[in-house]
């Protein structure tokens, strides 16, 4: 529930032509924090133990739980009650919704493939240790934050499709190179490249989601997104360990990329 609220509420907020600006600002701080956890993770079940990594998990949480309560101002009521009424009839007759949904589903799928098995891969078949794994998680999320608002730029002057496109087309490359990466460097610089074109894809589709939710009310298409991105992290790893079971731990990455391949063509398809 955090998350369609939290984007809807930054829709809502967001001045006409400047969706991109502040949705970048909003997904700057999500990624960063999300690409500080492994980091910290890493480092903390190396020097104290895994039950410290989950306390200090929990105590960052509720931090989070109490800077909400006391600190966010509510919407004013005439916003809400300008918001169109929710009709998800007419949400699934727009091809730009099927085009975003298709690109959620398949980008969280190649994230949650990604943040499964990247850590598996790096331990066991390279042998790094859990610090080193959470620098390569947090490298990938950390420049993904750090290009949010230059992404934004970016999406603001250039074609938004075109940069969905081409940045979940390099998204799909980086996830089929990471098993031909023999050490932490190699591995590194795949991670760099993940970060960087997720970094360019994701601003853009922000933005389009903003539009869509002018259009449909901001709640219940941030909500549909959001349940792609749900549906994508949760059958990622799912699907990845069946591969791994009875395939390889490759061939989950080069399954990943062709899963990346597919929603770039949906996209493509249901958005022109």
């Amino acid at each position: 529930m955090i998350q369609p609220i939290a984007q809807a509420y930054i829709g809502d907020i967001s001045p006409e032509g400047e969706e991109e600006k502040w949705m970048g600002y909003f997904n700057a701080a999500f990624f960063t924090g999300f690409g500080f956890g492994p980091l910290m993770g890493g480092v903390l079940t190396d020097h104290f133990g895994m039950n410290v990594s989950f306390s200090t998990m929990g105590g960052l949480n509720l931090l989070a739980f109490l800077i909400v309560a006391i600190s966010l101002p509510e919407i004013r009521q005439r916003e809400i009650a300008d918001s169109p009424h929710p009709s998800f009839k007419e949400m699934s007759n727009s091809g730009m919704v099927k085009g975003l949904f298709s690109f959620q589903l398949v980008f969280s799928l190649v994230r949650g493939t990604f943040a499964t098995f990247l850590p598996i891969f790096a331990g066991i078949y390279i042998g790094l240790s859990p610090t080193f794994i959470g620098v390569l998680v947090a490298v990938n999320i950390l420049l993904m934050a750090l290009l949010q608002v230059y992404g934004g730029n970016i999406a603001d002057r250039f074609n938004r499709r075109a940069l969905v496109t081409i940045s979940s087309l390099a998204n799909a490359a980086s996830l089929a190179l990471i098993p031909l990466g023999g050490n932490f460097w190699q591995l590194l610089g795949i991670c760099a490249l993940g970060g960087i074109s997720g970094a360019m894809a994701t601003p853009a589709t922000s933005a389009l989601s903003i539009e869509e939710g002018r259009r449909f009310g901001m709640g219940s298409t941030m909500a549909i997104l959001a349940m792609a991105f749900s549906i994508g992290m949760a059958v990622g790893p799912l699907m990845g360990g069946v591969i791994a079971d009875f395939v390889d731990i490759n061939s989950v990455f080069y399954f990943g990329a062709g899963m990346g391949l597919i929603g770039t063509g949906l996209f493509i398809w249901f958005a022109r």
